[in-house]
């Protein structure tokens, strides 16, 4: 995966958490991950695609129960008291903002973006596309926990198609 898809993606979750939630976040290191299982119990997945259908892949905000319910709470101006319905539907907009927000920022690549969908349940498995490798960009904050999981992948084009 080339680097340059990793920045925006960092970038635009600190500047959606900071501008919808009023969160800073600070970044940890960045790991490839292994796997199939989020770090997270709740994930919001968007599908990218660009280049002309040349390049393939899917963003995956992972978040905890904790946090989610937080988070959507702000976002609502309510206080949820489990995972529900509007919960989902926050972590859906927090991802499909983060999705869109780095799009702009990859204009070169004519990226399109999928509706997002949300996931949750201990022990989810999410697979990414065939031959990448996701990079994770784990967050804290005062909400808690929060991983960016992004995995691009260029498709070769066949001859005369």
């Amino acid at each position: 995966m080339r680097v340059e898809f990793i920045n925006p993606f960092l970038t635009a979750t600190q500047d959606v958490f900071d501008t919808m939630l009023g969160t800073k976040l600070t970044r940890g290191s960045v790991v490839l991950k292994s796997g199939y299982v989020p770090t997270h119990e709740v994930s919001g997945l968007i599908g990218l695609s660009g280049m002309g259908g040349q390049c393939t892949g899917m963003v995956v905000v992972s978040i905890g129960r904790s946090t989610a319910i937080q988070a959507a709470g702000i976002m609502l101006g309510t206080e949820p008291k489990e995972l529900d319905a509007d919960v989902m539907d926050a972590v859906g907009e927090l991802t499909n903002m983060i999705a869109g927000a780095a799009k702009t920022k990859l204009e070169e690549y004519r990226f399109s973006i999928g509706l997002p969908t949300v996931i949750c349940g201990k022990n989810h498995s999410i697979s990414f596309p065939s031959e990448t490798s996701p990079i994770v960009i784990p967050f804290e904050s005062e909400l808690g926990p929060i991983c960016v999981e992004v995995g691009m992948v260029e498709v070769p084009q066949l001859a005369g198609v």
